[in-house]
């Protein structure tokens, strides 16, 4: 089989759109990143797609195909955007406008799919067979790539354990559910039990630095956070038994995760010991927009 010598990936932000070329082995050839401008509506954002796009290809010659990474899903029904926090993207069909102003066949994924595709094929998972890529940030996603292809699943919903609900009677969701893993252990949820708590308003690295410091309502969040995290993982564990779960998005970086989270893990898993490795991303920031590029088959 013929091996395509550059792939090309974007990685579209609520504030920024990320491009790179890679070459056969995964390297970036090139990389540029420009603000999205979201409030100037969808079709300065198309626009700024087309003209990022437009740069990448002197890079890329033999180029056979592009892939995005995207904010929110692409509709099984209509082929639409839907659910982004870039409002104006949603009920638009994204794909087909680039791709009948680009002339190439286009390859769209939720961001945390192309975050899981990276880290599985190029970064902390490479050479493992089921990685579970888990995104937790102002939201929490997820993706499942075995044998270094992603599993979508016939809904596109496969990995998105921050929809499981772990309490029926807990906080409301957003989906408009209650009790689901992101109304725990996503940012602006621990931040607003900690406002519930104590009236005062905090972000999570804020939070985090004051149960190291040992004050009592953070050090007593920051315990249920982990627990929270360990009984939500544990049941993807359970039912995927992956052999590799690497963590990112902003929250990846508070290093209880890989010690007293792993533990809390292995509280709940379905076993009598947790051998499932609990991994920190290597890929940083650039995971997003590598896992769009590896999207072009």
């Amino acid at each position: 089989m013929t091996r395509v010598p550059h792939r090309i990936g974007v990685d579209l932000g609520g504030t920024k759109i990320e491009g790179v070329v890679l070459d056969a082995d995964h390297q970036p050839l090139f990389r540029q990143r420009v603000a999205t401008e979201a409030e100037h509506g969808y079709e300065h954002i198309l626009a700024r797609i087309i003209n990022l796009v437009g740069a990448l290809r002197a890079h890329a010659p033999m180029c056979a195909g592009l892939g995005i990474g995207t904010p929110g899903a692409i509709s099984t029904v209509d082929g639409t955007m839907k659910n982004s926090n870039t409002a104006c993207l949603n009920g638009r069909d994204l794909r087909g406008d680039l791709e009948r102003t680009l002339g190439l066949p286009i390859v769209m994924e939720n961001d945390a799919n192309c975050f899981a595709l990276a880290e599985a094929v190029a970064g902390a998972g490479r050479g493992t067979g089921l990685v579970f890529g888990v995104i937790m940030g102002t939201g929490v996603g997820g993706g499942i790539v075995i044998n270094a292809s992603l599993h979508r699943g016939v809904q596109n919903i496969a990995g998105e354990w921050g929809h499981h609900c772990i309490d029926p009677n807990g906080p409301p969701c957003y989906c408009g559910h209650r009790g689901c893993v992101e109304a725990y252990i996503s940012g602006p949820a621990v931040s607003r039990e900690y406002a519930a708590r104590t009236g005062e308003s905090l972000a999570m690295a804020a939070l985090v630095d004051r149960a190291h410091a040992g004050h009592p309502p953070a050090v007593e969040l920051l315990d249920y956070f982990l627990d929270r995290f360990g009984r939500s993982l544990a049941n993807v564990i359970t039912i995927l038994d992956p052999d590799l779960i690497v963590l990112g998005g902003g929250l990846s970086n508070i290093d209880e995760l890989y010690t007293r989270g792993r533990d809390a893990v292995a509280r709940y898993v379905f076993n009598d010991q947790l051998r499932t490795p609990i991994v920190r991303h290597q890929l940083g920031d650039s995971a997003g927009v590598i896992g769009a590029a590896l999207l072009v088959q």
